[in-house]
Parts: C-alpha cells; sequence; structure tokens
C-alpha cells in the first residue's frame, strides 16, 4: 500500500521503517506548533551515535545526520520531498521540513 497523505507517511518512517533499519521504533514524533510543514522524529539514544567517541574539538558532531540523509531518501523516494536535518534536542531530534507542493497536496487529499 503506498501513502499519499503526511501523517501516513510519518507513521511509517517512525514505526516500521525505524524498526527495519535501527532495530526499534523512534522514540517521538510530534509537528512543530507555528510551521506546519515541520515535524520532528525524536530519538533518545540513537543506534549511530552509541560506538561513536567524538572528540572533543568536534563536540556538536552528531552523527544521527546518517539517520537524516537516510530519511530524507526515502521521503524523496516515496513522494514527498523534504529536508532532513539533525539536531541535540531530547537526545537527538531528526527535523522534517516538507516542501510546500506535499503540503498543498495532502490538503487538497483532505477536501475529498
Amino acid at each position: 500500500r503506498r501513502e499519499t497523505k503526511v501523517l501516513g507517511v510519518l507513521l511509517f518512517v517512525k514505526g516500521p521503517l525505524w524498526r527495519a533499519l535501527f532495530g526499534r521504533e523512534a522514540d517521538k514524533l510530534e509537528q512543530a506548533n507555528d510551521d506546519d510543514r515541520t515535524f520532528y522524529v525524536i530519538e533518545r539514544e540513537p543506534l549511530v551515535n552509541t560506538f561513536v567517541s567524538v572528540p572533543r574539538e568536534n563536540s556538536s558532531l552528531n552523527c544521527a545526520a546518517f539517520a537524516a540523509g537516510l530519511l530524507e531518501a526515502v521521503l524523496g523516494a516515496s513522494g514527498f520531498p523534504a529536508r532532513v536535518s539533525a539536531h541535540w534536542h531530547k537526545g537527538t531530534t531528526l527535523m522534517i521540513k516538507f516542501d510546500e507542493a506535499v503540503i498543498a497536496r495532502d490538503k487538497s487529499l483532505e477536501g475529498r
């Protein structure tokens, strides 16, 4: 079954996709209060950060950027182009910012 709505694809990412890639579901999925294009996937202790020793001079390095790249590729290939970036907040937060066309398409599908 192919997802056509933003919420459906995000729930797929949080559950089955995350489980297939990292062995468990992502901890949380949230939407930004001020922007309907922005969503957050929150992972308290990402698997990709578990076995990495980050030097002190690169303390802001977050190896979960690798997961952000994977997620951006999956969303793009699924017809939901977005920019995904990794941030340190509540553990690691992947910020997903969908293209305007995706949100417009989603709103038009709600009208059906």
